[in-house]
């Protein structure tokens, strides 16, 4: 067990699951998990992405072993930050996936919400547009169950640039337009002129 505890993780930095690591630092811990936990994140603020990293890895050992899930949630999601910050992006996946089975476990639909943004963030970067789609297509949906426009607007916008980067322009176009609709029925005229003008850019070029 030692051996496994002062390795190497592959990767490296994180931010963390914000409502989960609330409910744990509430909770008075003195596990040794919890301690490298934190010394994790005291090295984050002091800018060593390296020696974090280690310290988290060792934490979701400890976590594991003490079989803490929403210590393992917020250790495999602060090492999935670090894989990003070290464009890892395809060992960042799998944390975040294992940090939103435990969110989708515990019913925790904000973490939930994060972490799917990360991992289409990192199936763009791979470009692996098919799976990023399907996320943010997902995410869009959400927001429209959460009565939130403008979450909602934002990822049809962050659709549209990457329907572009597949050199879709139409479908590009189309999520513009979508995205152009939402504020036109809030009378944001503006913002709808905005996106509306993006749409006609992109097919004028066909």
């Amino acid at each position: 067990m030692n051996d496994d505890r002062q390795s190497q993780p592959q990767c490296g930095t994180f931010t963390g699951l914000d409502e989960i690591e609330q409910n744990q630092e509430t909770e008075v811990s003195t596990s040794q998990a919890q301690v490298d936990y934190d010394k994790g994140k005291e090295f984050l603020e002091a800018g060593d992405a390296a020696l974090a990293a280690s310290a988290f890895h060792n934490a979701l050992i400890g976590f594991e072993q003490d079989k803490d899930d929403k210590g393992i949630a917020n250790a495999s999601d602060r090492l999935g930050d670090i894989c990003i910050d070290r464009g890892e992006y395809s060992q960042a996946i799998p944390l975040y996936k294992r940090a939103f089975s435990i969110c989708e476990n515990h019913e925790d639909p904000s973490s939930k919400l994060a972490l799917r943004k990360k991992i289409a963030a990192a199936h763009r970067s791979l470009k692996q547009y098919d799976e990023a789609i399907g996320i943010y297509l997902d995410i869009i949906d959400t927001y429209g169950g959460y009565n939130n426009p403008a979450g909602a607007v934002e990822h049809l916008e962050t659709l549209a640039e990457v329907f572009l980067e597949m050199d879709a322009g139409e479908k590009a176009a189309d999520a513009y337009r979508t995205a152009a609709s939402i504020h036109a029925n809030f009378n944001h005229t503006r913002h709808a002129k905005e996106l509306m003008d993006k749409a006609e850019a992109i097919e004028a070029q066909k």
